[in-house]
C-alpha cells in the first residue's frame, strides 16, 4: 500500500494528462471503419469493445461483408459480380496512450538500485486499420501496429476471410475460408485467447508469468494459417485448419528466410487446430459452449531443422454467456486450457529437466456495463502444471523461479468510462497470489508476487 500511496500523485498527473488527449475524439471500439461501411453505430456489433454481440458474431462469420456505401462495380458477360468496391476505403486508427506501475520498482540491470517505477507511454501503440469489404464474398480485418517496446512498426491480428451461404436439410448454413496469422483471432466468441475479456491489455512495462500455453498467445504473429469453418442453423459451429511458422523480421542467410537453425520455435510441417461450439440465443440473451485445440510439433531452434522435436498438444473448453438489455448489460466468460509437452529435443539438448510436462490454464471473468458508458469487470486466472528446473529455472531477478514451478495465479478488476462509443478509459489492477511459482521470495531473490501487483491506466481512442 506505501508503494501504491507513493505513486498517487503520478498517477494523478498521468490521468490528467490522458483524459486531455482523449477528449479531442468522438465516435468505438469496434473498429470505426466497419460502422462507415455498414452505417451502423459500433453498438451494433458489440457490447463494449472488443466483446461482439450476436449480430457482430454473424458479422464476422460472413466474411466482414456488409455494407450501407455507394458501390463501385464491374460485371461480367453472365452478369456476375467481377468487381465490388466501396468508393470510400474502410479505413480507421487506433491510438492508445498509458501509465503503468507496479507495486515494487523492478531492480535495474546493472545489479545496483531501481528502474523507473510508474510508465507513461503516448503511445503504448498506434494501429492502422483496413476493416471491410475487399472483393465480392472476401472481407477481411487488417492491422499494422507500431509498438512502443520495439519502436516500430510491425503486422498485427490479421483474418482475411471468404464466406458464403449455402443450405442442408432445409437449414441455413454460413461457411468460409479464413487466412490468418494468430489461432483464435478469426474466433467470435470472447472466451477465446484473442480476444478474452477482461481485455488483458497491459504495457510491456510491468512483469507477466513466463509459462503460457501455444494456443494462449505464444504462437500470435508467429504462423500463418488457412482454416475452413460453417455455422449451421445459427447455433452450431466447427472449424478446422492449420498453421505454419511464418515469423516476420527474420533475417537468415538468404535474408527473409527460408528458416534455419538460427531461427527458434519453428512449426514441423503444419500445427493443426479445431473448434467447435454450440450457441442459443433466445430474448436477450445467448449462451455458448464450446471446444478448441490445437497440436504443434516445433523445432526449438540452436541446430539444424530435423530430427527431435518438442511436441505440445493444446486441448481447451470454453463458455459465454451475455445479456444486452436497453440500460445494463451483463456478460460471462470461463476456459480450460490443458497442455500436454514431450519436450525431446529440449531434453535431449539439456534444457528441460523431465521429456514431458503439462502445463494447465484457467480463466473466469465477468462484466457489467450500464448504458454502454460506465461498468467494469472482474477475472480470476490460474496456470500451474508440472515443476522443471530447467525449463523454469531460477537466478534471474522478477522472471526466475526458486523451484522450478510454472504456479501463478491472482485477479484482474477493471473500472472502465466511455464517454463516447469509441473512446474509453480504464482502470486496472492485476494482484498476483502466485507468480513463477512462489508467494514469497519466488525468484529467489527476495522478490514476492505482490511485488509485481499492477496499476494500469489506459486511454484509447479509435476514429
Amino acid at each position: 500500500m506505501k508503494a501504491l500511496r507513493g505513486k498517487a500523485g503520478a498517477i494523478l498527473v498521468s490521468l490528467a494528462g490522458l483524459l486531455f488527449f482523449s477528449g479531442f475524439s468522438a465516435e468505438s471500439f469496434a473498429v470505426p471503419s466497419f460502422a462507415r461501411q455498414t452505417g451502423v453505430a459500433c453498438e451494433g456489433c458489440h457490447t463494449v469493445f472488443p466483446e461482439l454481440t450476436p449480430f457482430g458474431r454473424s458479422f464476422k462469420m460472413n466474411g466482414y461483408l456488409m455494407d450501407n456505401l455507394p458501390q463501385v462495380k464491374g460485371m461480367t458477360t453472365d452478369n456476375k459480380e467481377a468487381l465490388l468496391l466501396n468508393w470510400l476505403p474502410p479505413l480507421s486508427i487506433m491510438f492508445q496512450s498509458s501509465y503503468t506501475g507496479t507495486s515494487k520498482a523492478l531492480p535495474d540491470p546493472s545489479g545496483i538500485g531501481n528502474s523507473q517505477n510508474g510508465q507513461v507511454l503516448f503511445p503504448q501503440q498506434a494501429s492502422l486499420f483496413y476493416a471491410g469489404r475487399i472483393a465480392p464474398n472476401v472481407g477481411g480485418f487488417i492491422q499494422m501496429t507500431y509498438a512502443s517496446d520495439s519502436g516500430t512498426f510491425g503486422w498485427d491480428n490479421t483474418d482475411i476471410r471468404y464466406a458464403d451461404h449455402g443450405s442442408i436439410a432445409g437449414k441455413d448454413v454460413t461457411w468460409g475460408v479464413s487466412f490468418n496469422n494468430n489461432p483464435t483471432v478469426q474466433d467470435v466468441w470472447n472466451s477465446t485467447p484473442a480476444w478474452q475479456t477482461p481485455f488483458d491489455q497491459r504495457s510491456s512495462a510491468a512483469p507477466t508469468p513466463t509459462a503460457v500455453t501455444q494456443i494462449d498467445g505464444t504462437l500470435a504473429g508467429n504462423v500463418a494459417g488457412v482454416t475452413v469453418y460453417g455455422y449451421f442453423a445459427n447455433s452450431i459451429y466447427a472449424e478446422f485448419g492449420a498453421y505454419r511458422s511464418a515469423p516476420q523480421g527474420f533475417t537468415g542467410l538468404a535474408g527473409a528466410g527460408p528458416l534455419d537453425s538460427t531461427a527458434t520455435n519453428v512449426v514441423n510441417g503444419a500445427a493443426p487446430y479445431w473448434r467447435v461450439a454450440y450457441e442459443r440465443q433466445w430474448d436477450r440473451n445467448s449462451w455458448s459452449i464450446g471446444a478448441f485445440g490445437m497440436d504443434v510439433d516445433l523445432f526449438p531452434g540452436g541446430t539444424t531443422l530435423e530430427g527431435l522435436t518438442n511436441k505440445y498438444r493444446d486441448m481447451a473448453l470454453d463458455t459465454q454467456y451475455q445479456f444486452i438489455g436497453d440500460e445494463s448489460i451483463y456478460s460471462l466468460q470461463a476456459v480450460y486450457i490443458h497442455e500436454k509437452q514431450n519436450l525431446d529435443a529440449s531434453y535431449a539438448a539439456g534444457a528441460a529437466a523431465n521429456s514431458s510436462n503439462t502445463l494447465r490454464t484457467m480463466r473466469i471473468a465477468g462484466s457489467y456495463y450500464y448504458q454502454r458508458k460506465y461498468g467494469g469487470g472482474l477475472g480470476y486466472f490460474s496456470t500451474t502444471g508440472t515443476a522443471d528446473s530447467l525449463l523454469y529455472p531460477q537466478g534471474t531477478a522478477v522472471f526466475g523461479s526458486a523451484n522450478g514451478s510454472p504456479d501463478s495465479r491472482g485477479w484482474i478488476a477493471e473500472l472502465n468510462y466511455i464517454p463516447w462509443q469509441n473512446v474509453k478509459l480504464a482502470l486496472q489492477y492485476t494482484a498476483y497470489n502466485r507468480f513463477n511459482g512462489g508467494g514469497n521470495n519466488y525468484d529467489g531473490l527476495g522478490r514476492n508476487a505482490s511485488d509485481n501487483n499492477t496499476v494500469y491506466l489506459l486511454a484509447w481512442i479509435n476514429y
